[in-house]
């Protein structure tokens, strides 16, 4: 799902008219079909403390090419920065000074990830450091080229590097399932989690739920976390009723025709699961509509199902669910679909945007519940992604909403689906209350 100007700008002719005028030369993005080995390498992995050389060890037993310098490398495919025992702002350059005459060697596509401690503020000048990663990644992230990206692991003290959660994140970080997240950073809080039996088939042996499923986003969620070896409910409303069995019988789910805002769904839900005899082990909270107007011309019939369908839906649904009991796995994943627009705002959507922050709120709120069960909430906010709404948009809008971020194009569907699928795995169970972007790195918000 190329736009024009990109495949243009991917012709000889046109990549010399860019080059020429100054124009955005956006990358192809090497996803999971172009890309399936789990590490591009070799690997370079820099840092000189006890956990530097315990993620080489662990990058070693997946079986990564690691090195530990840059020495006569001609070409890296990723760079693994360990910063965990930072001391001081001064302790910085000693660690990213070498990556920095190794920048032209990094391949297509390369990664760089980076391992540290989220900045407290027990200590100052430890602070500042831990603080200067971030700054140091977020900014390195702008200055990526071929498809490249970069992006950071923050372990909060008392977690070892070794825990499932840093070690599932860095993979997904490493691979090219990560290929349209840039700049951001997951932070791991706990050693809950365990890795996956089956590294090829992550979800198999789990069922996932996914609302809203039946077109667009959803229907590539559902795909994906198929294709990672989930079983699946797909839900979506009657009126999808023949794109949802169309869907389920491609992927041999189990459908259900539901509007999630009708009183009493969240209660019908859980009765169909139980008729089945079906258990939940994730919740993909997907459906979602928009209903665009600049506030001066807002009404309530704008306003309200934006915020019934976004939000209040996903509170009715799985508050049924907890309270059945009997309807969620041991160590359940529920993420939500949030979006930038919620972190940043944006113009004539102040009802979306609205319902989208509440998500990341509720995802928050929501953690914390589950935690006592073993369980994690997150969320996903996805930036200009290539779908059938936003080819509604306004031509020159939507182009510039192509190129507000540092891959210079829209995401796909599958970009959501594959952090969505990773979050829902049983190695992130250490990652909770987290909204990952999966935006290119878009030039608004934080």
């Amino acid at each position: 799902m190329t736009d024009a100007y990109t495949r243009f700008i991917r012709s000889t002719p046109g990549g010399l008219l860019a080059k020429q005028l100054g124009l955005p030369r956006p990358s192809r993005l090497l996803r999971r079909e172009d890309r399936p080995e789990p590490v591009l390498g070799p690997v370079v992995v820099l840092g000189a403390s006890a956990g530097a050389d315990r993620i080489a060890h662990l990058l070693l037993d997946q079986g990564a090419d690691v090195r530990r310098r840059f020495d006569e490398l001609r070409s890296v495919g990723s760079v693994v920065l360990v910063a965990d025992e930072l001391e001081a702002p001064a302790d910085l350059g000693s660690l990213v000074l070498p990556l920095a005459g190794a920048m032209r060697t990094l391949a297509p596509g390369a990664r760089v990830v980076t391992i540290s401690r989220p900045a407290s503020t027990e200590e100052a000048s430890r602070a500042a450091a831990r603080g200067g990663v971030e700054g140091f990644l977020r900014s390195l992230a702008h200055e990526m080229r071929g498809g490249a990206t970069a992006n950071g692991i923050l372990v909060r003290d008392g977690v070892e590097l070794d825990a499932p959660a840093v070690l599932g994140a860095l993979r997904f970080f490493l691979s090219s399932r990560s290929a349209f997240v840039t700049g951001q950073f997951l932070t791991v809080s706990s050693t809950d989690g365990s890795a996956s039996e089956n590294a090829t088939l992550p979800l198999a042996g789990r069922t996932a739920l996914v609302t809203g499923a039946a077109r667009g986003i959803g229907a590539a969620i559902a795909r994906t976390l198929a294709a990672d070896g989930a079983q699946l409910v797909v839900l979506d409303v009657p009126g999808a009723g023949t794109e949802l069995s169309r869907l389920a019988n491609e992927l041999r789910a189990v459908p259900i025709q539901l509007d999630v805002t009708s009183a009493g769904a969240g209660e019908r839900l859980v009765a169909f699961l139980r008729e089945r005899g079906l258990s939940l082990d994730a919740v993909v909270l997907n459906a979602g509509i928009t209903r665009d107007k600049l506030l001066a011309n807002m009404t309530a019939d704008r306003w309200d199902p934006v915020l019934a369908v976004n939000i209040t839906s996903q509170i009715a649904l799985t508050d049924a669910l907890l309270e059945a009991g009997d309807v969620l796995g041991e160590q359940v994943r529920v993420v939500s679909l949030a979006s930038t627009s919620g972190i940043a705002g944006n113009r004539g959507q102040t009802n979306y945007a609205a319902s989208k922050a509440g998500v990341m709120a509720f995802v928050d709120a929501l953690a914390a519940r589950l935690a006592p069960l073993g369980g994690t909430a997150n969320a996903v906010a996805p930036g200009f992604i290539e779908t059938e709404m936003t080819a509604k948009i306004p031509a020159l809008t939507r182009e510039v909403a192509r190129r507000a971020n540092s891959l210079q194009q829209g995401g796909l569907p599958v970009d959501v689906a594959e952090a969505i699928s990773f979050l829902a795995s049983t190695e992130a169970g250490g990652i909770r209350g987290e909204t990952l972007r999966v935006c290119g790195q878009n030039m608004v918000g934080r």
